[in-house]
This record gives C-alpha cells, sequence and structure tokens, in this order.
C-alpha cells in the first residue's frame, strides 16, 4: 500500500487521496500511477519533461542490437550482386547478407535513406532483388541476421526457471505483401523460437512487434563466442517450411524454422523490402526505439569491425620499424577493444608505402599481419631499400584514394 494522491478524470472532487504508514507516495493521474516516491528513491513511469524537453525513463542500453538504425555503414553503402557464396558482411554494420543451398537469386544490399516519417530515423537496409528465383530449391533461402556474443546475453537468464521473455519490434517496408518469419536461433543449445508477421499494404512503412518467450532450457555459454542469431527469413524452401512453426521454444528441426506460407522475396525483380529501427529487448511489451549518439553507436560497431581508409593519398597507417630490408612493420592501435584478434582485409598489397628516413618512401608489394591483439595490429609490409631496426612508418599509396582501406574483422 502506499498514500495515493490521484487527480480524477472523471467526476467530480479533482484530487483525492488516500493514506497509511507504509513510507510510500504514488502520484497518480486517473487512478494510474505515473511516480513513485519511496525511501529508496523516485521511480516514473513512461517520460517525464523538463523546460520543454521529454526525457525518457527507459534504462539505458535496453536495446540488445547494435546498429538497429542502420547508421553506420564502415564498408560502404552499396553492394551489388550478392548471390551464391557472399554470405557476409557488405555494407551496414552488424547486420549479415546470408543464404542456404546453391541459390541463383541477386541481390543489392545497401544503406538506404527511405525511412518512416516522423521516427527519428535516417536510414534503412535495403534489399532489392536485381536477378529472381522464381522457385527456391528445398534448401535455398534469403536471410538477413544478426549474432549475439553469449556474454552479452546473460541477462536473460536463459536456462533457469527465471528466463525472461523478449520483444522485438522493428519498421518494414516492402512491395510483396504477405507472411515472412522471424527467428531466434540458439546456437550454444541447437534450439530456436520463431515467429511470423505480415506486410499488410504494399510499399508503406508499417512497425511490427513480436514477443518470444523465455527458454527455460540451455543456458547461453558466457564468453564472447557466437551465442544467439536473430535471423529474418525473406524466402525459404521446402527444407525449411514443411513442419509446423516452431512458435515455443523447442530443439532445432529445420522443417518448423519457417512459416509454410513465408513469401519468396527472390521470385521477382521488382521486390525489394527495407527494414530500420529494430530493438530487442527485456519484457514483453515493445518500447520507443533508443536512439544513441553516432559515436557511441560507431565505437560499438568497431568492436567487431574496424575500418581504415585512405582521404588523402599519403594518410598515415602506424609507425614502426623496418624489420629487415625488406620488410617494413607499422602499429594500428583500435579505437576499441575488438571482440578478438581480427583478421585483415585490404584493397591491394600495392597500396602502401614505408618511410626509408632521409631517402623517400618505399612502396609494397604485399601487407600481412604480423602480430595481433584485441587492441593492436603490427603490419609487415614487403617492399625493399630499408636498413633493418631503423625506425619508420607506413602511409597509404594509391590512386585514387577512395579505393584504398584496411579492414580489420573480429565478427560473430
Amino acid at each position: 500500500m502506499a498514500i495515493n494522491l490521484n487527480a480524477k478524470t472523471t467526476g467530480v472532487g479533482g484530487l483525492e487521496t488516500s493514506a497509511d504508514n507504509s513510507g510510500e507516495i504514488n502520484i497518480q493521474s486517473g487512478g494510474t500511477t505515473v511516480m513513485n516516491v519511496t525511501s529508496s528513491g523516485v521511480a516514473v513511469t513512461g517520460s517525464f519533461s523538463q523546460n520543454g524537453a521529454v526525457y525518457s525513463t527507459q534504462p539505458t542500453f535496453r536495446n540488445l542490437i547494435i546498429n538497429g538504425d542502420m547508421q553506420i555503414a564502415q564498408r560502404g553503402t552499396s553492394a551489388t550482386g550478392l548471390t551464391n557464396g557472399d554470405t557476409g558482411y557488405h555494407t551496414v554494420d552488424r547486420w549479415k547478407f546470408q543464404h542456404t543451398g546453391t541459390v541463383t537469386y541477386a541481390v543489392t544490399m545497401s544503406q538506404d535513406t527511405d525511412v518512416p516519417t516522423g521516427q527519428g530515423f535516417s536510414n534503412s537496409v535495403k534489399y532489392d532483388i536485381t536477378t529472381a528465383q522464381s522457385s527456391l530449391s528445398a534448401g535455398d533461402s534469403l536471410l538477413f541476421s544478426h549474432y549475439f556474443e553469449g556474454q552479452m546475453l546473460q541477462h536473460l537468464k536463459k536456462g533457469t526457471a527465471n528466463a525472461e521473455s523478449v520483444t522485438l519490434s522493428f519498421w518494414v517496408k516492402s512491395n510483396k505483401t504477405g507472411t515472412y518469419t522471424t527467428e531466434l536461433l540458439d546456437a550454444d543449445n541447437s534450439r530456436g523460437i520463431s515467429k511470423s508477421y505480415t506486410i499488410d499494404s504494399a510499399d508503406t512503412w508499417e512497425k511490427k512487434s513480436l514477443t518470444f518467450a523465455g527458454d527455460t532450457t540451455g543456458a547461453f555459454v558466457n564468453d564472447n563466442n557466437t551465442s544467439l542469431a536473430l535471423i529474418w527469413w525473406l524466402g525459404a524452401g521446402t527444407t525449411f517450411t514443411s513442419g509446423t512453426l516452431a512458435t515455443s521454444w523447442e530443439a532445432t528441426n529445420n522443417a518448423n524454422r519457417v512459416s509454410s506460407s513465408n513469401v519468396n522475396l527472390a521470385d521477382s525483380t521488382s521486390n525489394y523490402i527495407n527494414i530500420t529501427g529494430i530493438q530487442l529487448e527485456v519484457g514483453s511489451t515493445a518500447t520507443d526505439f533508443e536512439n544513441l549518439p553516432y559515436d557511441v553507436q560507431l565505437a560499438r560497431c568497431q568492436r567487431y569491425y574496424y575500418h581504415l581508409t585512405d582521404d588523402t593519398s599519403s594518410e598515415l597507417v602506424g609507425a614502426g620499424y623496418w624489420g629487415t630490408t625488406t620488410s617494413a612493420r607499422g602499429a594500428v592501435y583500435f579505437p576499441v577493444t575488438m571482440r578478438t584478434s581480427p583478421s585483415l582485409s585490404y584493397s591491394s598489397g600495392s597500396h602502401f608505402k614505408a618511410l626509408i628516413p632521409g631517402v623517400a618512401f618505399a612502396t609494397s608489394t604485399a601487407i600481412a599481419i604480423y602480430k595481433n591483439s584485441e587492441a593492436s595490429s603490427l603490419l609487415s609490409i614487403t617492399t625493399s631499400g630499408g636498413t633493418t631496426g631503423q625506425g619508420t612508418h607506413l602511409e597509404f599509396y594509391s590512386s585514387p584514394a577512395t579505393t584504398t582501406y584496411l579492414g580489420f574483422s573480429a565478427e560473430l
């Protein structure tokens, strides 16, 4: 119980009160408590305002998704011709183009500026079908997915009697109406749960909300490896649609993963889908999307991928030394600690140069990681003309500069 101060919205009397000696006060409107005051503090339901500014009372970082508003795209804003064998990260950070089987369709995946009006979003991710596959073979699929580390999920209490439900909310737009399936896949215990939703109106932004019950079987491993995948099924063959949709957690059974009514987005080059505002949070209610500052979102993405590019045709890569007369080494320090020691990708082995003090720069023919950790990588370029032990630094060297890059990947 508590002392209640209620501003009535019906009848007469204006303000009504009730009292006890609990030491608590409830501020109410129409019988609904909007503020609770105790000796431990003040709890506000919903939001509060100050000088006209409205502030959320929801917890920070409640969204388990990283880059759910698609604002970060370190690798680039568009990847064309994605087809068989192209599973991977191509554009917006943390979002993976994926397929199963031997598909023949092709997709352009892009960071788009088409967004729902008035919702505070600047970007969405878009799949645009550029080569159609009118009928998917049994094992074929078209997927859009997000992967989570187990250590980021321990508060879900999975595998216990107190396992938490989670609610997924997102905005979606497509020309192709009909049934789609979204799945949570437990990689540690080979378990899954799926929910279907419907796109009702063509070419119209719609908000969807799906609640997944907590799973009392199988805990997530508390480490930095993949424990959970969130998967949008945009097309699926009969291997995945021939059973009964697993709307409760169960041991993974391919036949039960996708609705038998699921659309095949890949069946026409007229088809596309845009998605943004993706939020996955504890509880059975979808709250407003949690907007994070750009720099915070970028840093979260850089745990999994760090993109270093050349803006000036001679931008510094890292300082170091000549390991041999033909090997110059330079250190790259990452802006955040990466999930694990990363792998290296790059535009070309010939896009770099090393300083020969007092002489000139020596251009490269190859580049590789010499030593590696979650905090930094020591790179080695193959070149000539150096003096062993002498100091140097590595720079980008190419034309045009916009095509040169180093990519450090610790993706799941």
